[in-house]
């Protein structure tokens, strides 16, 4: 069997490679996404105190550490068994959509937009957000501004953009001022027009691509999701819901704390990264996906008024009833919540009660054991922790958004290599082609890696005998 590896792929968060394997005809039997790094927090976590959680695990990724941190301070509340001060949760709400303004807008325009608006073939010199100015200033400009925008927030709760230790078991650390309030809303109506002028710019790159819409991770596999109460997106709170392929909801309402009975972890020699799947079907056949594609499927409506116009516009690529399949659409579906996130941001930084001074409620271990869980960017966070008497950690275990794409990032990577790879003939942008399928979950490996100017990309190919045949570096 004949063997290319694409290492390192590029414009993703962190590292990893793609192997696409060959068999004697030259044709496709098998792609394989590889994570190749290691970093064992849920290891290192042991033995530290709850209170230190929160800070400690926004260490994991600089790319969406609000996210953590919000999960673990849910944990420890959990641990505590205490309801948090109304305000400290709205300002909490107001950090999880600002980490999702921040990385929608990243993994638009520029990671993946360069594709799109400069084409697979381009020049892969050019193929990025230096490329993007240099095309189309004024709308890279924008989307470095939108994402400015999630980041002032993020820095005005936490007192730093990155890393912040503001949010903790009980509540937050402290409170919002007018001021930074006010400095936020003149930022309006600006985030607003840039988010949909970007829903426009996507929808003209859905009817451009349309032959790579057909193999970009388009096949059955279930979503999974938080919802609110009446069934609409939620980011924050609400229960999880779980739907099939065809639209039915198999499974809803379900705790979030009781997670691990739902879902299982196999492990694979070829990677760090785990293979979450639905245990009632078993792996690898309990194939689910989690992210933007899976919330917008899965809720019944959006509550701000914009959003929720273009998510009955999403619904219609689908045949009645049916679910979107086709992971093309994440990011169609991520903008739709960037949309969202902007518009809700704006109801809560209107509310009286985000200026509260009640922040934090405080409270003595109460449980030896806790979850949280919250809709990061890229799908459903879960961290599950076990503590003693004295709030000391013994066990941790994190289920990343990622990681439960996983199996669908495999099959999507298969997926366009069988539509696109051709024996021996391994044309750049036919790589580039696979690794945008990749780029459609907008994976966060834990740190972040970007190509600027010229991809640092290898592609060997062996024959059947193990033989190098080729090498390309670009």
């Amino acid at each position: 069997m004949s063997t290319i590896t694409i290492s390192p792929v590029t414009r993703i968060e962190g590292h990893a490679k793609i192997t696409i394997h060959l068999n004697a005809k030259g044709e496709v039997e098998d792609a394989r996404f590889h994570v190749n790094e290691f970093r064992g927090f849920e290891k290192f976590c042991e033995g530290r105190l709850l209170w230190e959680m929160p800070g400690l695990t926004s260490r994991i990724c600089g790319i969406c550490p609000a996210s953590h941190l919000i999960t673990s301070a849910k944990a420890g509340d959990d641990i505590l068994s205490i309801g948090i001060p109304e305000t400290a949760e709205k300002l909490r709400r107001l950090l999880t959509l600002a980490q999702w303004i921040q990385s929608h807008a990243l993994s638009f325009f520029h990671l993946s937009s360069p594709d799109f608006l400069l084409g697979f073939e381009a020049d892969p010199a050019l193929r990025n957000i230096f490329g993007l100015m240099a095309h189309d200033k004024e709308f890279a400009r924008r989307g470095i501004r939108l994402r400015k925008f999630g980041q002032q927030i993020i820095e005005f709760l936490g007192g730093r953009r990155i890393h912040t230790p503001w949010s903790v078991a009980g509540g937050v650390r402290e409170p919002f001022t007018r001021e930074e309030r006010d400095t936020l809303l003149s930022w309006y109506p600006e985030v607003t027009e840039t988010a949909l002028m970007a829903l426009e710019t996507v929808k003209r790159i859905n009817e451009k691509f349309t032959k790579e819409l057909s193999c970009f991770g388009n096949f059955h596999s279930l979503f999974v999701g938080m919802v609110g109460s009446k069934g609409e997106l939620e980011y924050y709170g609400g229960n999880l819901r779980i739907m099939d392929s065809a639209g039915n909801i198999i499974a809803d309402n379900i705790d979030p704390r009781d997670y691990h009975k739902h879902f299982g972890e196999a492990s694979e020699s070829w990677s760090y990264l785990k293979f979450p799947y639905y245990k009632p079907i078993g792996y690898p056949k309990g194939i689910y996906r989690v992210g933007p594609l899976a919330r917008l499927n899965i809720c019944d409506h959006i509550e701000t008024p914009l959003a929720e116009q273009e998510r009955r516009s999403f619904k219609a690529l689908a045949p009645m009833t049916e679910a979107v399949n086709n992971s093309f659409y994440f990011h169609y579906a991520r903008l739709i919540e960037l949309l969202f996130a902007v518009e809700r941001t704006e109801q809560l930084l209107c509310d009286p009660a985000i200026l509260g001074t009640h922040v934090r409620s405080k409270a003595e271990i109460n449980a030896l054991e806790g979850v949280g869980a919250s809709e990061a960017p890229r799908g459903t966070l879960f961290h599950h922790y076990w503590v003693n008497e004295n709030g000391v950690m013994q066990k941790v275990n994190m289920l990343i958004a990622t990681a439960q794409n996983n199996m669908a990032m495999n099959r999507t990577v298969r997926q366009i290599a069988m539509q696109f790879v051709e024996g021996k003939s391994i044309p750049e942008p036919v790589l580039n082609r696979i690794e945008a399928g990749i780029r459609c979950f907008d994976p966060c490996l834990s740190c972040s890696t970007h190509a600027a100017g010229q991809m640092p990309m290898e592609v060997l190919l062996y024959d059947v005998n193990g033989a190098l045949i080729e090498r390309r570096s670009t």
